[in-house]
């Protein structure tokens, strides 16, 4: 009889154990899987069961949470939803998230393990913290020009500390508000069919994932490399370049906008945007060199986040001579988002040092203790620092006596560049208008902010002047309000 109670036991001891090893199966080594299945809506209802954190600008809460009562229970909300929408992103229930609210999820949701001191607690407990802040380093006025100053043109503006690396303005026109997609009614279904099926695409974030040819604006780019090549030793000097010029083993002529161009000197051709004297310096700096430059601007980089990621912008590097010759003037496969040119303004303003940008100052818990800050950012030399002060010249010249009359500010010292971009097949599309420009005010101890403005349906008219017409006033408006007291 003991025998058999001796049996039993152990074989309610080995169902013991198999319990046990099954438990632990599923709710260790599965548990991701079984929290990842489409079907298990626990996740979804603890990630909305409380109020995300907030996206702060300028101090000021731009996003918040209201409370639906249904089991979904928390619906993202945005104040001056389109303004911030190229920054915020969306917080879906039924779509996910974008921008901010993707890349500081962790943060937002209260699931990042910083955000309490006991990570190890909460694993065991499966509890969730409470949603943190993100904290911009977008300057709240300059954010508001140029969302004002492009309008209801296609368009976008980046302006950037140069000192820094901050963004302080990122601005993406036709906008949407995110608010129409945070529910999971039939209605936020609707919207994220119109916004996608719309042709002027008010989703596309066209600061930082929308790339155009630059034009003249890369001129900055192809001045400096030529000064620091050392194929221009004086500004003022005759570049020997004639007018019309013929692209390097071809017979297609290249002319220019404006009349006087031939054989005149740098500062002369920068002020007036000569193409033919711009291209036949980047064909004598050689594609080696031009690369070399265009990459120590940020060109070619496929790695740079804000914290989301940016398309590269583009310097083709297996050409020849003619090819170069028009990827020196911004065109033939040249490409560059806002921001980057943005970027080349500010490391014209910054000494010729690039500094990374960057859009998120810090990370708080709730209550507003520190969970990360930017810390210093990375440095990056461009060209040389005496390069960097002519082309400062170069660009004051062009607000003074250039084309680039538009975005002189009173008071303050500013530098700029006009482009018009033509596309299209035949060039036959509306050209786009571009400035980038940098502003220093008086009583400044270095330059604060770089701008680059492109517009996407400006005047049919082409020239640089476009440029210098519809974007530079939009420009201006910009960094007069970083500049303002």
């Amino acid at each position: 009889m003991t025998r058999y109670i001796r049996r039993a036991a152990v074989f309610c001891a080995l169902l013991l154990v198999a319990l046990l090893v099954n438990a632990t199966r599923i709710q260790v080594f599965q548990a991701q899987s079984y929290d990842d299945n489409p079907a298990n809506r626990r996740s979804s209802v603890a990630r909305w069961g409380q109020p995300r954190g907030n996206i702060l600008v300028g101090g000021g809460k731009v996003t918040g949470s209201r409370d639906t009562g249904e089991q979904l229970r928390y619906e993202r909300t945005y104040a001056d939803g389109p303004l911030y929408a190229p920054v915020t992103g969306f917080a879906s229930q039924v779509y996910g998230t974008a921008f901010l609210e993707h890349s500081e999820d962790g943060v937002l949701s209260g699931t990042d393990p910083m955000l309490t001191p006991f990570p190890l607690w909460n694993d065991l407990t499966r509890a969730q913290s409470r949603g943190g802040n993100v904290v911009t380093t977008l300057d709240k006025a300059a954010q508001q020009a140029a969302y004002t100053g492009l309008g209801s043109r296609k368009g976008a503006v980046a302006a950037v500390e140069p000192s820094t690396g901050r963004i302080l303005a990122l601005v993406s026109t036709p906008s949407y508000d995110p608010a129409v997609l945070s529910g999971n009614a039939s209605a936020t279904e609707r919207s994220w069919a119109r916004l996608n099926g719309d042709p002027d695409k008010p989703m596309l974030n066209r600061a930082i994932r929308q790339t155009y040819p630059p034009g003249s604006t890369f001129k900055v780019v192809t001045a400096a490399a030529a000064l620091d090549a050392g194929v221009i030793t004086d500004v003022d000097a005759p570049t020997d370049s004639p007018a019309p010029y013929t692209l390097p083993g071809t017979t297609t002529s290249l002319t220019n906008e404006s009349e006087g161009c031939e054989d005149v000197s740098l500062r002369t051709a920068f002020e007036w945007s000569c193409n033919t004297v711009f291209a036949k310096l980047g064909a004598d700096v050689g594609v080696t060199d031009m690369a070399a430059t265009a990459k120590g601007f940020g060109f070619n980089d496929t790695g740079l986040r804000i914290p989301f990621s940016v398309a590269p912008s583009t310097f083709d590097t297996s050409v020849d001579k003619a090819q170069l010759a028009l990827s020196s003037i911004g065109q033939y496969n040249t490409r560059a988002t806002p921001l980057q040119m943005a970027m080349v303004a500010g490391a014209v303003a910054n000494g010729g040092q690039v500094r990374t940008p960057y859009l998120v100052e810090r990370t708080t818990t709730d209550d507003g203790d520190t969970v990360s800050s930017a810390g210093s950012r990375p440095v990056r030399q461009a060209m040389h620092p005496a390069t960097a002060v002519r082309m400062k010249e170069l660009m004051e010249d062009v607000v003074t006596e250039g084309t680039g009359t538009n975005a002189a500010i009173p008071g303050a010292t500013v530098g700029g560049k006009t482009g018009t971009a033509q596309h299209g097949l035949g060039n036959s599309g509306t050209p786009y208008a571009w400035f980038v420009s940098w502003a220093q005010g008086e009583r400044d101890i270095e330059p604060k902010v770089a701008v680059a403005v492109v517009v996407e349906d400006a005047s049919a008219v082409r020239g640089d002047i476009t440029g210098g017409g519809v974007a530079a006033p939009i420009a201006r408006a910009v960094m007069q309000s970083v500049l303002a007291p």
